[in-house]
This record gives C-alpha cells, sequence and structure tokens, in this order.
C-alpha cells in the first residue's frame, strides 16, 4: 500500500525526458510536494532549504541539512543526498546546491519550479539566477501536468483513502446532536475512525501528510448561519435544531487525500433548506455528468454557471465548481471557465458546487472522483441525499 521505487523512477525518467524535449540540462525543484512526487521523500518544510536536482539524462540528487540526512537516505528513492551543516550557518546552505549542480554537471540551461528557495519561516537567501548567473527557465507547469495523471498505485490509495473518510463521517453524522460541541463531536469522530483504520491496516499505514494523521472529519466552523462562509475557520460551536451543517472528511493514506463533504440539517428542513438542498444537488449532479475525457474544465463550470443563471442563484454564487486532488488537497487542473485544461483518463478531482444564503447557511456537497476512459468512477460514496442527512432534534 505505497508507491513503489520502480513507479518513482519512471516518474523521473518521464519528468527528465520532457526536460530533455525543452532543452534543458536539467532541473532544480522546491516544492514540498514536487520533491515527494520524484522521490518519495515526505517532509516538514522549514526554514532550511531542501531541494531536489535531476538531470535530463536521469542522474539525480538531494540537498538536505543535517537533521534531515538519515532521513532522507531511508525513505528518499534517491541514491546521492548531499547536505549542508545548519540554516543561516556560516556558509550559506545554497552555496551547497551550487556544488550539487557542479558535481551533476548542470550548471547552465536550468529548470526551477522556482526562482530559489521560498522565503518562508524567516528564510533568506540568493535566488538561483544569482546562483547560477542567468534565470531558470519554469518548470512547474510540467511537474503539474504529471501529477495531474494519476496511476493505478495512485488510484487505489485514494481509494483506501475514501474507505476511511467515509468511517470518520459515519462517526461524525452519529455523534452530531443539539448541546454538543462542533470540536468534541471532530475528536471522538476523527479518534475513532483512525483507531478502527490502524486496527485494519496499521502495520502497513503512513500518513505522510503536512495536515492530517489519521482519519478525520468535522465541520471547521461551517455550522448555522457560519455555513454560510465556505471557508470558515472551528469555533468550538454548540449544536442546535435547524442548523444547516456542511462537513468534511478525508485519511491521508501515503501522502494521498481524498474530499468528502455533505450538507446536513438537525431537525425537519425547512423549505427554504429543501429548496436550497435540492438545486446544489442538481447543480453537483449536472458537474459530474459534464465531465468526460476531452472535455475542456472550463466546460464544466460554464454548464454550472448556466444552471445558476436559469434558476436565479446568482447571489448564492461563491465559487467554482471543483480541483484536481492527491498529494495536495488542492491541485490543478481546475474546474473553473478561466481553465482550458484537457480532461483526460485518470485525472481526479472533487466536484463541489455551492450555494451560501446569509442568515441561512451554506450547501455544499463534495465528492471526489476520477476520470475514466468513458465517463467517471465515484470513489466517495456516502448518501447523499436529504432524508439520510437528517438528524434528529
Amino acid at each position: 500500500m505505497k508507491i513503489d521505487a520502480d513507479e518513482f523512477a519512471a516518474r523521473r525518467d518521464s519528468f527528465a525526458a520532457r526536460l530533455e524535449e525543452r532543452g534543458l540540462a536539467g532541473a532544480v525543484l522546491f516544492d514540498t510536494h514536487h520533491v515527494q512526487y520524484y522521490t518519495g521523500f515526505s517532509f516538514i518544510p522549514t526554514e532550511r532549504p531542501i531541494a531536489f536536482a535531476l538531470r535530463a539524462d536521469g542522474r539525480g540528487g538531494m540537498l538536505v541539512p543535517r537533521l534531515e540526512v538519515e532521513h532522507a537516505q531511508a525513505n528518499a528513492a534517491v541514491s546521492e543526498v548531499a547536505h549542508y551543516d545548519e540554516y543561516p550557518g556560516e556558509r550559506h546552505p545554497l552555496q551547497a546546491l551550487a556544488e550539487l549542480l557542479a558535481a551533476l554537471g548542470v550548471r547552465e540551461r536550468l529548470g526551477a519550479d522556482q526562482d530559489g528557495y521560498p522565503w518562508v519561516f524567516g528564510y533568506r537567501g540568493p535566488s538561483l539566477t544569482e546562483l547560477t548567473g542567468g534565470p531558470p527557465a519554469p518548470v512547474a507547469d510540467l511537474v503539474e501536468d504529471q501529477m495531474a495523471i494519476k496511476s493505478a498505485d495512485e488510484l487505489a490509495l485514494l481509494r483506501e483513502s475514501c474507505k476511511w473518510a467515509n468511517l470518520a463521517h459515519t462517526l461524525l453524522q452519529r455523534y452530531t446532536r443539539p448541546g454538543v460541541s462542533e470540536t468534541e463531536v471532530e475528536s471522538r469522530a476523527s479518534t475513532e475512525a483512525t483507531y478502527a483504520m490502524l486496527d485494519a491496516i496499521g502495520p502497513i499505514y503512513r500518513a505522510q501528510s503536512l495536515w492530517f494523521s489519521g482519519a478525520m472529519a468535522g465541520y471547521r466552523g461551517q455550522i448555522g448561519r457560519n455555513a454560510a462562509i465556505p471557508h470558515a475557520l472551528p469555533n468550538n460551536i454548540v449544536f442546535q435544531e435547524g442548523d444547516v451543517l456542511v462537513t468534511g472528511a478525508t485519511a491521508p493514506v501515503w501522502g494521498y487525500h481524498s474530499e468528502l463533504e455533505r450538507t446536513m440539517v438537525i431537525g425537519p428542513p425547512s423549505d427554504e433548506q429543501r429548496r436550497m438542498f435540492e438545486h446544489m444537488l442538481a447543480l453537483q449532479e449536472l458537474a459530474i455528468d459534464a465531465i468526460r475525457p476531452g472535455v475542456p474544465c472550463s466546460e464544466i463550470d460554464l454548464r454550472v454557471r448556466a444552471y445558476y443563471e436559469e434558476h436565479g442563484l446568482w447571489e448564492n454564487w461563491r465559487h467554482h465548481v471543483g480541483h484536481a486532488i492527491g498529494l495536495r488537497y488542492h491541485e490543478g487542473p481546475f474546474l473553473d471557465r478561466g481553465d482550458e485544461t484537457e480532461i483526460r483518463p485518470g485525472m481526479v478531482f472533487t466536484v463541489e458546487p455551492g450555494l451560501y444564503a446569509a442568515g441561512l447557511g451554506g450547501f455544499r456537497h463534495s465528492d471526489t472522483v476520477a476520470v475514466t476512459d468513458d465517463g467517471v468512477e465515484w470513489l466517495t460514496y456516502y448518501p447523499r441525499d436529504l432524508e439520510s442527512l437528517t438528524l434528529p432534534a
């Protein structure tokens, strides 16, 4: 239940071939998930630079701080691991990167996902342009395009993620009732789902996620009128009869994340809650039915926008239809009218058009679907109908 060394090697070979097509001698990647995608090395990004360098002939190496050497040697699917002592140190870490690039013979015609290590956690340092004497060619598009098409093994990890997200959500719904807080319910549901997952697959399970350590389900503050804020934050809100609830559940499995979201109501839904729920369901079904190989991502959003227009729902619109998902919980391409990327088999999307009304709440389901040769495979499978999602008061 993980990506094996052969697949990491195949990914690097494919990337190297694309670099050669662009006339580049090699590339440097700094982004945490770009490095993880090609090496299998999952790490916490800090002010200490970490980078992966690859030659167009497939030879590569990593640069890590001293505190990550053993970690990288044990987990990265590359044999060459160079290191520096510390940041900022007496000698700046990117001088060690310059030496690694020189050892690989990649000083000119260099590509990179960004022009130097990002200035995070107080880091400061030279750009690659300053380090090498010329600006690197952008190659993040090559990486992101490759990440967008999931392999059979990646899809298997995403299905496993959906399974445990489904359990966490089941427990979340079971424990939600008036008079208790979101913090109590989220903690109990997530903890119990994680224990069940570890009982079942513990010896072969790794989260490898920056955000979650096991199965997780919660509300993130989207409760009652706060549900009208799509990206609300947890507020330890106490549930009340009549609340509209927007949920979220996932479970990282060897770094891969699914997304399951549902709209629920405590007590019998009002006429307006029912009307908004039915429109939300119709919007999601319309979007998923439109996802097919060869269709541009923009087309999905345009069809959904036409439904908003036809039914006079623009005041309830807040965001596009969805996004790709995998190592990150948000990836490209996007189901947005401005994204002309052609949908291809192997892409995995969250589909989550929503409706939001101040004083009433938010209405959004999100399902994770994989694009097949002739349509989609639903990876998430939690009930979607209002009757199943109405909680006793």
